[in-house]
């Protein structure tokens, strides 16, 4: 009889701690595709999953950070739903590769159009950001989610260093240490590709060269044979002449 009482005590202890935690695993969260390092540009997904039994998410916004506004936010589109980039002035404009930038996105608003995000599942919201900041460790994207039963549920709250995770944890991005090449494998493949070409035109310069000198030498050998056989004949001719002359005497 204690033993089915403990083990109905133990059960029950464990659906709790499911029941809890459960809504705190399942929040809006940011994850990188591949790595955010210092400095550099990243993509960005928004994972957004649905905790609701009797409502589908129908709206999702991101706020960005406003103390370190990134210079460049591009959504990729997603099938069935709408974006709309709100962008304000900033305070203190940014130098991005030689020119000014006086404005940055704030947020960024995804809307259901024709898609919903169902009970049971989630959606992905993929950005592309840069440059990402070289003083900072980390980026907090505060999230409002909205259902299609107007409950809103907001992922705002900052999570305490060595702390326990809020109720409503706001998504943070957690930045890598800065690489040499801020831009990724893309430029190294452009000079590889300038390379080919500089060594492809060297080798048809050379080609041309050979070829060019080839028919000099051609030209060359072709006069210089000619020469020889018109001395040749002229020899031949006195020679001639010469004969007829001493038969005559």
């Amino acid at each position: 009889m204690n033993l089915s009482r403990t083990a109905i005590a133990a059960g029950v202890a464990a659906s709790t701690v499911l029941l809890l935690a459960g809504p705190a695993a399942a929040h809006v969260s940011v994850q990188p595709q591949g790595e955010a390092a210092k400095g550099g540009y990243a993509t960005l997904n928004f994972k957004v999953p649905n905790e609701r039994d009797q409502a589908s998410t129908v709206k999702l916004e991101v706020n960005f950070p406003a103390e370190h506004p990134l210079s460049s936010v591009t959504p990729e589109a997603v099938p069935g739903w709408k974006i709309q980039i709100t962008k304000g002035k900033l305070d203190k404009p940014l130098e991005v590769h030689g020119r000014k930038i006086t404005e940055a996105v704030t947020k960024v608003t995804w809307t259901a159009d024709g898609s919903k995000i169902a009970p049971g599942y989630f959606q992905q919201f993929p950005v592309s950001v840069g440059q990402l900041p070289e003083d900072a460790d980390q980026l907090v994207f505060k999230a409002i989610q909205t259902y299609d039963n107007k409950e809103v549920v907001r992922w705002i709250e900052e999570p305490k260093a060595g702390g326990e995770e809020p109720d409503s944890p706001a998504p943070v991005l957690a930045l890598s240490a800065a690489t040499d090449d801020h831009h990724g494998g893309a430029a190294d493949e452009a000079g590889d590709d300038h390379a080919a070409d500089d060594k492809a035109a060297s080798a048809e310069g050379d080609t041309k060269e050979t070829h060019a000198a080839s028919s000099s030498s051609s030209d060359t050998t072709a006069r210089t044979l000619g020469i020889i056989g018109i001395v040749v004949g002229i020899a031949g001719v006195a020679f001639g002449v010469l004969a007829g002359r001493r038969r005559s005497a």
